[in-house]
């Protein structure tokens, strides 16, 4: 289970390296997040993750025992230690995952909003821009009727 955990936060890294630089691959991902968190994508991807989350937490317990195992026994068994830190290694990379994509889906958030944001200040700045350019064709017109007087 360790190899398939390696390969879900190597390809989560990469996915955020791919977000936060503008590489040719940043727009056709971006398009595949919108579509993902359309329709019945949020609910897939959340129980993916609760489903993930479960499991992290049974492998805590997992731990736990084994450590309370230690405890009462009073003498260290090299079996449970290498349990424990497989355990340990495999929860701690489910946690890593689970925070990597939260990672994913707010920096596709931003981006979003970034995105939205620069079209409404072009097109605040056309506006003014074209209120602008009527107010000196107004003071044209004014300042030829002053000289015609």
């Amino acid at each position: 289970m360790i190899q398939p955990l390696y390969a879900l936060v190597f390809g989560e890294v990469f996915l955020i390296l791919l977000l936060l630089f503008r590489t040719p691959l940043r727009k056709p991902l971006l398009l595949l997040l919108d579509r993902m968190k359309q329709g019945r994508g949020p609910i897939v991807s959340s129980t993916a993750a609760g489903t993930l989350f479960v499991i992290m937490l049974s492998m805590l317990f997992n731990i736990m025992g084994i450590q309370k195992r230690t405890v009462e026994s009073a003498a260290v068994n090299p079996t449970d230690q290498v349990l424990m830190a497989n355990q340990l290694l495999e929860a701690s990379l489910l946690g890593f995952a689970l925070f990597l994509w939260l990672m994913i889906d707010r920096i596709h958030y931003y981006i979003k909003e970034v995105r939205m944001l620069r079209k409404h200040l072009e097109a605040v700045k056309r506006m003014d821009q074209k209120s602008e350019d009527v107010r000196s064709k107004e003071k044209g017109k004014s300042k030829a009727v002053e000289e015609d007087d």
